[in-house]
């Protein structure tokens, strides 16, 4: 469990919990699930000293559950946000040499990859608890990147610290959606092998299970999209409800506040723009192997229909010459089997060009 405190253009990482809040600034814990679950009681106290109030049973639940879809909910002592990260799991940047080649097993390592746990943020006025996965970088990567931010002559586009606990959890939460980037050339990757196995010509498709297993992928993030959208939603309508800033300055954090929400919204209604464009693309795929695979049928049938065709006037012939009768014409000629097999030789001939001239043969370009 990593502590921090963060007051105007300082970030200090401290050793322990202090016993009283900083007088000025604000107290960041980021903590392993893990880490929470072993210290939670200890951390429920410090929350009573510094705030007055502490996490409610349910909202501890919430932030040790790892199956939970993301969610917003407020209390009058702090806000709860819990937000699933859309993320590549570690080792999937070498599974396809590049954008179209790879390997079923690639493919099914890039499904196995697929990262969707759950981050909590308890939003307090001056404190910000949050709760993630073991193997999640986000904690890490932000306490790198605000210790730099609070260097002196660090003037990186501009950039500087979060100015509340508020701004922090967006940030966090705006760098979460931004990582889908990573996790979308992993899908994009995998659709375009599957479509080229799809598509391989005479190879029969044969990774129906992994194909499956793939589109189940695609309805699970397009659920955990609709659910974190719905999420920031309920977040901007709480933030409707906070009071009414006194001086200008805080006013105008509140509305950096809202477009930042609002800036978050629009990032993930592009995630789940391109999660859709994959499912639809996955269902062309789809079709358009199984119209394929029809238009062959079609052609094999259509073969064999025209040889039963040609072959039918020939069994007709020799079905006829072959009854026991003495009657029958050129039984007893030297020369009918010749003029017999002369006219099934026309007839077939003349039924080929026939059903080759009305195309039934084969394409002619």
């Amino acid at each position: 469990m990593r502590v921090f405190h963060v007051s105007g253009e300082q970030f200090v990482e401290l050793d322990a919990l202090p016993e009283a809040l900083p007088a000025g600034g604000y107290l960041w814990i980021g903590a392993a699930r893990r880490e929470f679950e072993v210290n939670v009681a200890m951390l429920q106290t410090r929350l009573a000293q510094w705030t007055g109030s502490t996490l409610v049973d349910l909202h501890v639940s919430d932030l040790l559950n790892n199956q939970l879809p993301s969610h917003f909910d407020a209390t009058s002592g702090y806000d709860l946000l819990v937000f699933r990260r859309l993320a590549a799991g570690a080792g999937t940047a070498g599974s396809f040499l590049d954008e179209e080649h790879g390997t079923s097993a690639s493919a099914r390592r890039a499904i196995d990859a697929i990262d969707t746990s759950p981050v909590g943020f308890a939003l307090f006025d001056r404190v910000l608890l949050t709760v993630h996965p073991t193997d999640c970088l986000v904690r890490d990567y932000f306490a790198s990147r605000m210790a730099q931010q609070a260097q002196p002559g660090d003037a990186r586009g501009g950039s500087r610290l979060p100015s509340g606990t508020a701004d922090l959890m967006l940030r966090m939460v705006n760098h979460m959606v931004d990582s889908y980037l990573e996790l979308r050339r992993l899908l994009t990757r995998q659709f375009t092998h599957l479509q080229h196995e799809l598509f391989r010509p005479g190879g029969g498709f044969r990774n129906w299970q992994l194909l499956l297993e793939s589109r189940n992928a695609l309805h699970l993030l397009e659920d955990t999209c609709e659910d974190q959208r719905s999420a920031l939603v309920e977040w901007i309508d709480a933030l409707e409800e906070w009071p009414d800033e006194a001086e200008a300055a805080a006013r105008r954090e509140r509305e950096l506040l809202r477009l930042r929400s609002r800036d978050i919204i629009e990032h993930i209604e592009r995630v789940l723009t391109h999660v859709r464009r994959l499912e639809s693309s996955a269902e062309t795929a789809v079709q358009m192997h199984f119209a394929a695979q029809s238009h062959r049928t079609n052609n094999i049938m259509r073969t064999l229909t025209v040889l039963t065709a040609i072959f039918l006037p020939l069994n007709l012939v020799t079905g006829f010459f072959g009854m026991n009768f003495e009657g029958l014409p050129l039984i007893h000629s030297p020369t009918g089997f010749w003029i017999v097999f002369f006219v099934m030789l026309v007839l077939g001939i003349g039924l080929s060009v026939f059903f080759w001239r009305k195309n039934y043969l084969g394409s002619r370009h």
